[in-house]
């Protein structure tokens, strides 16, 4: 099974910049997709932003031009670097990957999420 561990979350007001982290480690073949989702309170998880292992890049729309999605497949990691941040992206962040186990099989894993507040 693997773990995701993400870091990064903090208090920021508008305007200022965050870089979020998520680390994979355990018993797994390999990581394809990698993600961001986030939550805000009352709201739905959301995709925020969305990256594959050919490196292929998509974005939520009210990120678009912000936020910037990386990873370094050979660490395992995944980044969120998030710029002119806004009230609005307030929410718990999660990390998300699609995993292989050495049997074939894939699955869904999730972290447990870093608090990012935006304050105005």
């Amino acid at each position: 099974q693997v773990q995701l561990v993400e870091s990064g979350g903090d208090l920021v007001q508008a305007g200022g910049s965050l870089r979020l982290s998520c680390a994979a480690s355990g018993s797994f073949s390999r990581i394809t997709t990698m993600a961001w989702y986030r939550q805000a309170p009352g709201k739905q998880r959301e995709l925020v932003a969305r990256i594959t292992s050919g490196g292929t890049t998509n974005y939520a729309d009210s990120v678009k031009g912000r936020f910037t999605i990386s990873r370094d497949s050979a660490k395992n990691t995944v980044l969120l670097q998030m710029n002119r941040l806004k009230p609005e992206d307030t929410g718990v962040y999660y990390c998300n990957c699609n995993v292989g186990d050495y049997s074939g099989t894939y699955y869904n894993a999730w972290g447990q999420g870093t608090q990012v507040t935006v304050s105005s």
